[in-house]
């Protein structure tokens, strides 16, 4: 049985600020027909009719209980109709989105993650091909704008993660090619009360339906964000607010359409005109995972962050010659058969063998044929490259992986001419590459198809030997002492910055 919350996703707008914003953002007409796709609790009816007690509402709530709430709380409104159906199944919905829509305006603070069962998601493949089928928000999104009739307003309130992420790209692509954004407002989570739904911002999107590919690409429409506070999106004119304006057809042209929001204008058109990404001259591929750490992980130290959940390693098992071994994708037959595995956490240049696991051949031979595991991209393992850990915190780091196995929380970046390792180790560690890459995908994650997208630059020989030299030193010293002489750092970064000029 699936919990009820997780079923429905349904958390309610309780913030007076939002829900007043986005009715303005509506722009109200008396002969408005009015579509709630997903009813809740009903605060954005009551807004509504606030401002038009005769507003001509329709409302599709999944959630029976909700249903009940509602229509006991707008028994007295003949002019709000409510039906328990799923808004995005209903047959009567989808008729009419197939004829150009039929509602002037839709408002809505849909679902986010809400469990599909394995039937209705197969089924909402096969009606939304191109879109993400696991994440509820974004269909919502689409069949809604197809709901609206030409010239029609919807404003929604969703995670932010549809500006840039890989799996949203079709869904930005509908929005570019069939509507005009009016606005856009980035905030962070904490000014919806009282929730936790695992986004750490939130967006709020006005868009007006067009038809005409070439009014929507002309559009051009402002983003604001730098909120400090919620009220200030019913004073949107806060010159403490940063407020940026793009036409949709060069977001369109962007790479996967995403939404590259930068201050930097110099950001933008390194990220789409450069020659080279990182892509081009590396390999990037996500790590290993044994399926069962508990079983084959072990620590060196309990007092490790999360050593203690695991055992602790016998020196004498580890492994030291495991290098010179040309089976070693087969794992260890003698009784040395723990090796070291670079693991995730925000620890530049170097890190050190904390972390063991079990190679043995029948480990091994486990990893290769259990359903949990994950024994992807062997020809990597065991190479010499750079990891990135998978999440970070503000700022992407990077190490080296020398030769070791690498866990599937790194993305293993291998340079086509190795040469390149140790400038791209301290590229990849520089503020630099941060404004890049937060530019490109600003959420905490760093998957493998986002490093591809980094631009690269390649310096003339002699920075190219100079930023080697001194990250080489760096590593070095990180190996002897532990430490390393950050001016030399901040020597590389300025030349980094120069060579790239953002």
């Amino acid at each position: 049985m699936i919990n009820e919350a997780r079923k429905y996703q349904a958390f309610y707008t309780k913030s007076t600020p939002i829900v007043d914003y986005m009715v303005s953002k509506l722009s109200l007409q008396a002969s408005d027909k009015i579509f709630e796709p997903c009813g809740g609790d009903g605060v954005f009816i009551e807004a509504i009719l606030r401002e038009n007690e005769f507003a001509h509402i329709n409302v599709c709530e999944l959630n029976p209980m909700s249903v009940g709430i509602l229509n006991d709380k707008f028994s007295d409104c003949p002019n709000v109709t409510i039906r328990e159906c799923d808004t995005l199944l209903d047959d009567e919905l989808k008729f009419n989105s197939c004829f150009g829509g039929t509602y002037d305006k839709i408002i809505a603070n849909p679902p986010y993650g809400a469990w599909q069962d394995y039937d209705k998601r197969a089924v909402l493949k096969k009606m939304y091909p191109e879109l993400y089928a696991k994440e509820s928000y974004g269909l919502f999104l689409y069949r809604c704008i197809e709901l609206l009739k030409e010239d029609g307003v919807l404003s929604f309130i969703i995670p932010d993660t549809f500006l840039n992420l890989h799996m949203h790209k079709a869904l930005r692509n509908h929005i570019l090619t069939t509507t005009q954004i009016v606005e856009l407002a980035l905030f962070s989570s904490s000014f919806f009360p009282g929730v936790n739904f695992g986004y750490a911002n939130l967006s709020i999107i006005t868009l007006r339906k067009k038809n005409v590919y070439k009014e929507c690409s002309q559009n051009t429409f402002s983003v604001i964000n730098g909120f400090s506070e919620v009220e200030q999106l019913n004073n949107i004119d806060d010159s403490n607010l940063k407020k940026y304006s793009f036409k949709q057809e060069d977001v369109l042209n962007n790479p996967d359409h995403a939404f590259l929001i930068s201050e930097n204008s110099n950001v933008l058109k390194l990220i789409n005109q450069s020659k080279f990404k990182v892509g081009d001259i590396a390999d990037c591929v996500t790590g290993f995972y044994s399926g069962n750490d508990k079983r084959f992980l072990q620590v060196i130290s309990p007092d490790l962050k999360n050593g203690k959940n695991y055992d602790l390693v016998n020196i004498e098992s580890i492994n030291s010659d495991y290098k010179n071994n040309p089976e070693i994708l087969n794992g260890i037959e003698n009784e040395q058969y723990f090796l070291p595995i670079v693991k995730g956490g925000n620890i530049k240049y170097i890190k050190s063998e904390n972390w063991f696991m079990d190679w043995s051949k029948k480990a091994v031979q486990y990893y290769k044929t259990d359903k949990k595991a994950r024994f992807q991209n062997p020809k990597y393992y065991f190479r010499f490259g750079i990891g990135v850990p998978m999440i970070s915190s503000s700022n992407i780091t990077a190490s080296l992986i020398e030769n070791k196995l690498f866990d599937q929380s790194i993305v293993g970046v291998f340079p086509q001419d190795e040469s390149l390792t140790y400038y791209l180790l301290a590229f990849f560690n520089s503020p630099t590459c941060n404004k890049l890459i937060r530019t490109i995908n600003p959420s905490a994650n760093n998957p493998a198809n986002y490093i591809k997208k980094i631009p690269i630059i390649i310096p003339e020989k002699s920075v190219l030997e100079l930023i080697t030299k001194k990250t080489k030193k760096i590593v070095d010293e990180m190996k002897t002492s532990g430490s390393y002489n950050a001016n030399e750092e901040l020597m590389v970064w300025e030349v980094i910055k120069q060579i790239y000029k953002v």
